[in-house]
């Protein structure tokens, strides 16, 4: 039987966390819920929604710019991700290194990662100006002219890709974390076995570190799914719909043509992309990354 202490406490707890409790079903459960029903109806924001069905899904799958929306979206993470995961790992392997002012490398590395988006965009916006821009002016030197980059409908994209870039010290840190826990006692048995450093790269630390690199890639593939900023403050989507990423296409269809049904359609679609590709990710992922305690079932 619970006494009149218990109860008291029970009330404390409850009060102390209703708070969060608070800000939870107001400002996050209760959003998702509305958006999921809002995604079954036509709404205009100002007027009260009016059940349609399937009818925003239907239209989205029909409509030209939710297709280039996906397959901009698409190319910026499959050329993005993998160089970024690369040069994140490059970078970590080098700054674990013994080298002077490691300290400081890794600081430098790390700092423009807290930078802001729209800070990063708006400096990035001028390193690629086609006249004045850092970028073109150090192609210059070699000799190159350097494009329009954020006016070219064939450059825009892989600018933002190039930018993208800029964030691989918070990768970095991460890889940096996973490289101190590879044991040293490995290491050293392998070089005594006669094994060079490629041969203890992909044999030891590689295994050793495969839980950061697959978190690095399910996070890393999240995050390109929602680009947004950069095309929002840079090229507004454009040009010629070269950048239009499919958050900038929810947020045009949201904010700009008023229709709230159907870019929560286009929020749900893209939740349940990203849910399957992380299944996807964690499922393939059995074969090929190492833990401590052996394979993840």
């Amino acid at each position: 039987m619970i006494n009149s202490e218990s109860r008291r406490q029970t009330f404390f707890m409850y009060l102390f966390i209703s708070p969060w409790l608070i800000g939870f079903f107001v400002f996050a459960l209760y959003p998702i819920l509305s958006s999921f029903y809002y995604s079954f109806t036509d709404y205009d924001i100002i007027h009260p929604p009016v059940f349609v069905g399937l009818a925003n899904y239907k239209e989205m799958f029909h409509n030209e710019l939710f297709w280039k929306s996906v397959v901009v979206t698409l190319r910026y993470t499959f050329v993005g991700v993998p160089i970024q995961l690369l040069l994140s790992l490059g970078f970590a392997l080098l700054l674990h290194q013994t080298i002077p002012l490691r300290g400081f490398f890794r600081t430098a590395m790390y700092f423009p990662s807290m930078v802001s988006g729209v800070a990063m965009s708006l400096l990035w916006y001028w390193i690629f100006n086609p006249q004045i821009g850092l970028f073109n002016y150090i192609l210059s030197w070699f000799g190159i002219q350097g494009p329009s980059w954020l006016m070219n409908p064939d450059t825009a994209l892989y600018a933002l890709i190039i930018m993208s870039f800029w964030t691989a010290g918070s990768g970095m840190i991460l890889f940096l974390a996973g490289l101190q826990g590879v044991p040293s006692s490995l290491i050293e048995a392998a070089k005594l076995d006669g094994a060079g450093r490629l041969r203890i790269f992909r044999h030891i630390t590689l295994p050793m570190i495969s839980p950061v690199l697959l978190f690095q890639l399910i996070m890393g593939l999240i995050d390109s799914f929602q680009v947004f900023t950069q095309a929002f403050v840079m090229t507004q989507g454009g040009p010629n719909y070269s950048t239009w990423f499919y958050v900038y296409n929810l947020y045009t269809s949201a904010f700009k043509e008023y229709r709230a049904g159907y870019s929560s359609a286009l929020a749900w679609v893209l939740l349940i992309v990203v849910m399957l590709c992380t299944a996807l990710i964690m499922k393939l992922s059995n074969r090929y990354v190492h833990y401590e305690g052996g394979v993840r079932k």
